[in-house]
């Protein structure tokens, strides 16, 4: 297998094309979110981003490791300061990254689905997925750390027994070369930025919720230690938390959080 590294002046040069903040890259970083959050707590500005060909010490939810070996993926940090208008919908955070990752992905001919909260599946395997992380100043929101890492290649996906949940990428999924990795992060964060704009809005709930894995079906959610939750999986509140119908016909809302998913078996 051939592995693609990065170049960074080519990453730089397409990046250009957008209105970012500043773009920091690395041949091989531990954590792209761990950079990014120090970075940010140092005030950096709007729309920065790391972007690492290879991440050590990558991390999921719920400290869950992230495989990023060299020229297999896209490992990226973005720093969001979030505006007066934004604030109040920040609980949408993980959705914006979400859907714009399935919207790039829909774009290469894909059929793309979100599985709540954060993961993004094709044909029912995990592709990518999103971390969101909080820079404090006092009890406020200072930024957010969109941490996404996206599996290209073949290289990117893990041994199945480091799975907890089927993978794939978009090498597999396309049949065939995906594009540069510099272009697919331009049109993943092309699609962030348009969907910021939106981030109030019903379209943007609306479209996360049309693209939102095993709606309608039966599914597990674990709640922390606690036994899972029986139910149909019926869709999004204005919040991005998930509705469901229980065993009883009961409407059941989960809130983000330490919560897993699964279909029911």
């Amino acid at each position: 297998m051939v592995l693609i590294y990065m170049n960074e002046q080519s990453l730089k040069k397409t990046l250009s094309k957008l209105n970012l903040g500043s773009v920091r890259y690395f041949d091989s970083i531990g954590s792209t979110n761990d950079e990014a959050l120090a970075w940010a707590a140092r005030g950096a500005r709007d729309l920065s981003i790391v972007v690492a060909d290879e991440q050590t010490h990558g991390r999921g939810r719920l400290d869950r490791k992230w495989f990023t070996p060299k020229g297999s993926g896209l490992a990226v940090s973005l720093i969001l300061r979030p505006s007066a208008e934004q604030r109040p919908h920040l609980s949408r955070t993980v959705g914006l990254a979400a859907l714009s990752i399935a919207e790039s992905c829909s774009k290469l001919g894909l059929a793309p689905r979100i599985k709540w909260p954060n993961d993004i599946l094709l044909n029912g395997k995990k592709t990518a997925g999103v971390l969101i992380e909080t820079v404090w100043s006092g009890e406020d929101v200072d930024s957010l750390v969109i941490g996404m890492g996206i599996n290209i290649y073949k290289a990117s996906v893990p041994p199945v027994e480091l799975l907890q949940f089927p993978a794939t990428s978009l090498e597999d999924s396309l049949e065939k070369d995906p594009p540069a990795r510099e272009e697919i992060l331009f049109n993943v964060l092309k699609l962030l930025i348009q969907w910021r704009e939106r981030m109030g809005t019903n379209e943007l709930i609306n479209s996360w919720n049309e693209l939102l894995a095993f709606r309608g079906e039966q599914v597990q959610a674990y709640v922390g230690g606690e036994s899972p939750i029986n139910g149909e999986l019926l869709g999004l509140e204005s919040d991005g938390s998930l509705r469901l119908h229980d065993a009883q016909g009961k409407p059941v809302i989960i809130h983000f959080g330490d919560v897993s998913l699964r279909l029911r078996a």
